[in-house]
């Protein structure tokens, strides 16, 4: 018996956690009884610190190295147990080691929607999902508040409560920044940033450090991204009346290849030459002087190419082009004068239509105005 205690007395105990997992936040060291052997040896590696608690209190807490378990380095353990005199008993205490490496790739999302002031679409209902990363930053607060008696924390344990957080935060944020619905795509990485830093104090307070906050989508109604794309289309075709009759074109085209054959092309011509004039007459079409429709309500087609059109100016608008029967018709009825400004392509500046050597043969039949009485 003598000879088994004193091979029990020169073992050396051996404290360390290998961590196997990668989802594991704390683990408690596991020793019968909770004893450690006076003299043990602590090894707590990169990535790790060891936490000590006696009796529920927090007693040291150890960054990574080696360390020789005795009263010289477990100043408060020895203060708390009384040794004063370099008791080597063994003694009891929890040993937690935390893992402080990054916990990478979590998920996180708004619950609902967040509700929005857009000036182009109103109120507008955006969500938004992205990642984060955390890692322990506080062993002592993270173990008394989180971990208690849990032998192994894991992520799953409070990863729902982290994620909560984050959702419900951005709903507050994106409607601070003021960014239209349109720019927020543009704005993922500073809505990150904001976030992170809204959220920062309440994570510390758990012990936990929210390294990165990643925003990697924005969701926005149905109805709000057909009304993007519709606005895309437009501004990209720019040229409507090119557009409509490129529209046309592909009607009468989708029509021939119809097998109602013949039939199937005169329904196609007559539904793409009527498409065509609704957009030509909804664009405005060409309108005559003072902003009225050209001549029986039809629109006015463009000049003929390589013919004179001159713009005129009327009632300080300007109107036109009208080519040079236009301007002869308006001489005649007298909406087109002398003194009227007429400006084409190639002058440097309006002048009155009399002064234009093009223009004053229209005039040749009219009577100039009649002087002033003297």
């Amino acid at each position: 018996m003598a000879l088994w205690d004193k091979l029990m007395g020169e073992l050396v105990d051996i404290v360390e956690w290998l961590d196997d997992t990668n989802d594991t936040l704390a683990y408690r060291f596991e020793r019968y009884q909770n004893e450690i052997k006076y003299g043990a040896k602590l090894v707590v590696r990169e990535g790790q610190v060891a936490v000590f608690i006696n009796e529920g209190q927090l007693a040291d807490v150890f960054k990574p190295g080696t360390y020789t378990l005795t009263t010289q380095n477990l100043p408060i353990l020895a203060t708390l147990k009384g040794w004063k005199y370099g008791f080597n008993s063994p003694f009891k205490a929890e040993v937690y080691f935390c893992s402080t490496r990054k916990f990478t790739d979590l998920k996180w999302g708004t619950p609902g929607p967040a509700m929005m002031r857009d000036k182009d679409f109103g109120v507008v209902r955006a969500t938004a999902f992205g990642l984060y990363a955390i890692r322990v930053k506080d062993a002592g607060t993270f173990v008394k508040d989180l971990v208690g008696t849990d032998n192994r924390f894991t992520l799953s344990e409070i990863q729902e409560n982290l994620r909560g957080k984050i959702g419900l935060r951005i709903k507050e944020v994106m409607p601070e920044l003021g960014i239209p619905v349109l720019d927020l795509e543009a704005k993922v990485t500073e809505l990150g940033t904001r976030l992170r830093d809204r959220l920062t104090a309440e994570f510390e307070g758990l012990g936990i450090e929210l390294v990165e906050v990643q925003v990697q989508d924005i969701g926005l109604p149905e109805e709000v991204e057909k009304a993007m794309d519709k606005r895309g289309a437009m501004a990209a075709i720019g040229n409507l009346q090119a557009y409509a009759q490129y529209e046309t074109a592909s009607a009468i085209r989708d029509a021939a290849n119809n097998p109602g054959g013949a039939a199937g092309a005169a329904v196609g011509l007559g539904a793409g030459v009527a498409m065509g004039a609704q957009m030509i007459n909804a664009m405005g079409g060409q309108m005559g002087l003072g902003g009225a429709p050209a001549a029986g309500g039809a629109a006015m087609p463009p000049p003929i190419p390589g013919a004179v059109a001159f713009h005129v100016a009327v009632n300080g608008q300007q109107a036109g082009p009208f080519d040079l029967a236009a301007l002869q018709q308006q001489a005649a009825s007298g909406s087109l004068t002398r003194a009227s400004l007429v400006w084409k392509a190639g002058m440097a500046q309006w002048a009155a239509a009399g002064d234009v050597p093009e223009l004053a043969a229209l005039f040749a039949n009219v009577p100039p105005p009649v002087p002033p009485a003297a």
